[in-house]
């Protein structure tokens, strides 16, 4: 093989990237075109039209994280149980086309009894091990739909979900709240994230403190423009108030700077030490995972 095609395809957008063999990127693409985006029988057209430029090399291998193997997606790749590494994912991808693209499987976990998914992110969890040299850790993935992942021994032993993006949304938006937020989101007021986060960490439900939106501004204790960012530090901290944090456990944030900023500065307020990986942490680990399936890329 002599270049691999890393495509992260999700719920709204497509992206992809053509990788050597030592990994390095060589060039990137991004399209609006999501899973939702496209009608049922046409993701074979649309992944032609995006990277079949860079699929008809010789020896191009393609493999695809995220939504796209979901049973709304190209092709349902059955999630894989954790505890989970790079060689459980590699034998159950869901190959598109023999020894050229496949689609790799999301992780499954239970806690208590519940089961818990993850798509897409496992590739950013791997990729983010290998970029810091880490087997072990405790990986937070902020988001709409934020994981906080348990590795051991490069493996993914466990992992929840929080609904942390969502519902801030849905506060934001439609409940009361929105007739006292602001239209639009300004720049984070960092000291007033504070105040929401340290709110939250003082033991509080979410459910009471999502109030205090409302009744700081009722009574002209707080402007307008700074509620999104004490309403982001509220439901911040609740995520981060019920999690345990085992002193000498690293812990690494992955996603994009302004989310890991934001869940930086709350970890502080635990006196948490992170490190972070960003959007390059998907790339590497499909790169890493490509790297166990050798035999397949002179297919």
């Amino acid at each position: 093989m002599k270049q691999l095609l890393a495509v992260d395809w999700g719920t709204s957008s497509l992206r992809g990237a053509l990788l050597d063999n030592d990994g390095k990127v060589l060039k990137e693409r991004s399209f609006e075109r999501g899973i939702l985006t496209v009608p049922p029988g046409e993701f074979a057209t649309v992944f032609e039209a995006s990277f079949g430029h860079w699929m008809g090399a010789t020896g191009t291998f393609c493999l695809i994280s995220g939504m796209a193997g979901s049973k709304q997606g190209w092709l349902e790749a059955p999630y894989c149980a954790c505890p989970a590494g790079f060689d459980e994912v590699a034998s159950q991808l869901a190959w598109v086309r023999a020894g050229r693209i496949a689609i790799v499987p999301g992780l499954s976990c239970e806690r208590e009894g519940i089961p818990d998914v993850m798509r897409g992110e496992e590739t950013q969890v791997f990729g983010a091990l290998q970029l810091l040299g880490l087997q072990d850790g405790l990986l937070v993935l902020p988001g709409t739909h934020s994981k906080w992942v348990w590795v051991r021994s490069g493996r993914v032993e466990s992992f929840s979900t929080f609904m942390t993006g969502e519902f801030y949304a849905l506060l934001r938006q439609h409940s009361i709240l929105a007739r006292t937020l602001p239209e639009a989101d300004a720049e984070v007021d960092w000291d007033i994230f504070d105040e929401g986060v340290a709110l939250a960490l003082r033991g509080g439900s979410l459910l009471q403190t999502a109030f205090s939106v409302r009744s700081l501004s009722l009574f002209g204790r707080m402007a307008a423009a700074g509620l999104p960012s004490y309403l982001s530090g509220l439901v911040i901290g609740e995520e981060i108030r019920t999690q345990q944090l085992p002193a000498g456990t690293p812990l690494v944030l992955v996603g994009s700077d302004s989310l890991t900023r934001r869940y930086e500065r709350a970890l502080g307020q635990r006196s948490a030490q992170v490190q972070c990986a960003g959007a390059e942490a998907s790339w590497r680990g499909l790169w890493a995972l490509a790297q166990t399936i050798h035999p397949h890329w002179d297919a």
